[in-house]
Parts: structure tokens; C-alpha cells; sequence
């Protein structure tokens, strides 16, 4: 299927060839945005919609996945900023209602290094797997419109066993951000989609982002995304664009566009979201994994730096990258159709898409974090 693109710059052939090689690789449809010194360049590829011709909309609607996560941890060093948080503060200052353990802080949260299980479920290195929430398969799809509340996600979570002793470790626990969602609530004493659109969402004009908070509906113009799965040794593919991600809460439940998410990193990277200090904090990465506050911090093969998180839960995958001045930017949105991908192939098949288009934007970005990103479980 032939490649759709709007260029406000010159043409870029590598990009038009990365999009048809992404399609060609297994993805149903995608759409990305390229900002750079050479200026904007939008395209598309694939299908929409899975027995349609129809390309996916250059300004589509999308599930962000765990790019929420940079919004989240930006909302809640913005309240660091004003003295309503403190970012080495106990956690259970503000939320003692879960009893959690004392030494756990902000930062921690925002870091994942509190050691807290995830509440969609644990994979341990001798290949342990500990259940949390439906992620996959038919209990997942009996659960699309199921609603989850923050505080039953959290209790979940608090009654599996801890990883490790927190700050001892990291390990990325979706959890820290549902928690992260609620200090924001108490803090603010605002709901979290509230808060997000006062200080964040209104003030850089992102129209088409917002926080569902349950709601499945997702606005047009969209692309529709399958998940095909096995039950009863038969497959079988179900459109899931309409879905309650309240199960992922503030750890992933965000719709957004490519064009919003470029906004939003470009200001987020050129210091106009955070004071300076509490940015540098943000860039700071944990060692193990180069995980800052909310995002990767990732270093290119000529020895650049790049910063990012992505994400992608069954059906939906995108992508976020910018270089440390905002002026570069990467944002994309992959869609599944009726491939017969299990848990391990479509980590890989994320991976493998995280790399091409990197690749060709940033000259060479190594994607070490795609393990982490690419799962449903990980989102």
C-alpha cells in the first residue's frame, strides 16, 4: 500500500521508505512526525481500519500508552515547583491511607526505583511470571469496559510482594504512576484530568489530548486497532479502538496526536514546562536502565542525546523522541491488525520499528529501552 505524506519541507524518501518497511514488517497502519532543521514532514502508511484501503489520518486521534508518563512525571515536578510536593518527601506523607513503606518518596515513584509490584503484572529474571490485572488473551477482552479505580489498582498492587527494598533497585512498576496520579489529586486537590489540563494540556493549546478516565470513546478522526489472540486453539481478532484504559490509569491512559505530542515534548525539552533545576532532575537517569524522571535518556551512535518514552498496550503503540533543545522531534502511532503475534513478537516487532525511524531521524538512536515499552504489560 502506497505511502501518504504532507511536506511543509522538501521531500525525504528515507522516511516514505521507513513507513512502507514498517507496514511491510507487520503493522497494520501507521502515522508518524518528523521536526527538524529541514521543518516538518507528516505521513502515513497502511491501513486504517483492518479490510480497508483507506490510509491512517495524518492527524489521527491515538492511544499514547506510557508517553503518559512523561506528562504525569512533568504535572508532578510542576508541583514540586510550587511547594505543594517535595520530590524526597515520603509518599505516604501525602497518601497514608495504603500504609506504604516510609522510605519511599517522590522520586522514587517517578523513577521506578520504589521497588512496588505493578499491578499488571510481574516478570522475574528466572522467568517467574506473577499475575496482575488482566492484560491479555480472552480475560482481557471480558474486561475491555471493565472500569478500574486508582485506589483498587494501588491495593492490588500493595498485596503482592515488593521487588526490592525501595531505592535499592529499579524496576518499571506501572503502579508508581497510579500513585503518582493520586498525589497529584491530593496535592492539587483537583482530579488528575483537571489538573493535567490546567496546567499542562490548555496552556500549550493541545486540543486533541486528553485523559479518558474510564470513557472508551475516542474521537475522530482515528485509526482502528485489533488485537488477535488464541483461546480454544482457535484465533481470533477483535477491533479494541474503543476501550476502558482506566486499568492502565495515569501510567498510560492518555489520547493525544502526533502534532500535540511534538508540541508537548518540544516545550517539555526546551524548558518552558519546568524550571531548569527540576528538568536537569528530570534528565537524570538511574544507571540500570537510563531512566530519568519520566523518560529515557538514550545517546545516539555519534554520541548524541536524545530523550524519550514510549509505549503501547494491545492494538497501539507510539512513539516519542526530541533532541535536548525540543527542536527535533519524533512522534509516531503504530496500529495492530489481525498478525498472529504473541507477548515476545510484538516486544520485537516494537523494537524493530523504534530503531528505523530513529535511525533515520537521529542518525543512529539506541533503543534499549524497547523491552520495557513494547509490552502490553510494560505499556
Amino acid at each position: 500500500m502506497p505511502v501518504t505524506h504532507t511536506a511543509t519541507t522538501q521531500n525525504r524518501p528515507e522516511l516514505q521508505k521507513a513507513l512502507q518497511e514498517l507496514v511491510e514488517s507487520g503493522w497494520a497502519g501507521v502515522q508518524l512526525r518528523v521536526n527538524d532543521d529541514r521543518g516538518e514532514w507528516v505521513g502515513s502508511a497502511g491501513a486504517s481500519e483492518l479490510g480497508q484501503d483507506t490510509r491512517p489520518p495524518t492527524d489521527g486521534h491515538f492511544r499514547i500508552g506510557s508517553n503518559a508518563k512523561t506528562f504525569a512525571a512533568t504535572l508532578v515536578l510542576q508541583l514540586v515547583a510550587d511547594d505543594l510536593l517535595g520530590l524526597d518527601s515520603p509518599v505516604d506523607d501525602h497518601l497514608p491511607e495504603f500504609g506504604l513503606d516510609r522510605r519511599i518518596t517522590v522520586r522514587m515513584l517517578l523513577q521506578h526505583t520504589s521497588g512496588l509490584f505493578s499491578h499488571t503484572g510481574e516478570y522475574y529474571d528466572d522467568g517467574t511470571i506473577v499475575p496482575g490485572i488482566p492484560w491479555q488473551g480472552q480475560e482481557w477482552v471480558d474486561n475491555l469496559f471493565r472500569t478500574y479505580r486508582p485506589e483498587e489498582l494501588v491495593r492490588l498492587a500493595l498485596s503482592k510482594p515488593a521487588r526490592f527494598e525501595p531505592g535499592t533497585d529499579w524496576s518499571y512498576s506501572n503502579t508508581n504512576y497510579v500513585l503518582a496520579r493520586l498525589l497529584v489529586e491530593k496535592a492539587s486537590g483537583r482530579p488528575f484530568a483537571e489538573e493535567m489540563r490546567r496546567r499542562i494540556l490548555s496552556p500549550l493549546g493541545l486540543s486533541g489530548t486528553f485523559v479518558p478516565d474510564a470513557s472508551p470513546e475516542i474521537p475522530e478522526p482515528h485509526a482502528h486497532a485489533c488485537y488477535t489472540y488464541e483461546t480454544d486453539g482457535e484465533w481470533r481478532t477483535v477491533d479494541v479502538t474503543r476501550m476502558n484504559a482506566s486499568w492502565i490509569s495515569a501510567a498510560g491512559d492518555m489520547i493525544s496526536t502526533t502534532q500535540d505530542l511534538h508540541t508537548f515534548f518540544s516545550a517539555l525539552m526546551s524548558g518552558k514546562l519546568l524550571p531548569a533545576p527540576l528538568l536537569a532532575e528530570m534528565r537524570s537517569p538511574h544507571p540500570k536502565l537510563n531512566y530519568g524522571l519520566g523518560l529515557f535518556v538514550q545517546e545516539t551512535e555519534h554520541g548524541d542525546t536524545i530523550y524519550t518514552h514510549n509505549g503501547g498496550f494491545w492494538g497501539w503503540a507510539a512513539l516519542m523522541y526530541g533532541s535536548p533543545d525540543g527542536r527535533t522531534t519524533l512522534t509516531a502511532s503504530l496500529t495492530t491488525g489481525d498478525a498472529r503475534l504473541d507477548h515476545a513478537q510484538t516486544a520485537e516487532l516494537f523494537g524493530t520499528a523504534q530503531k528505523r525511524l530513529v535511525d533515520e531521524v537521529f542518525r543512529g538512536g539506541r533503543t534499549a529501552a524497547a523491552d520495557h515499552e513494547a509490552a502490553p504489560s510494560g505499556v
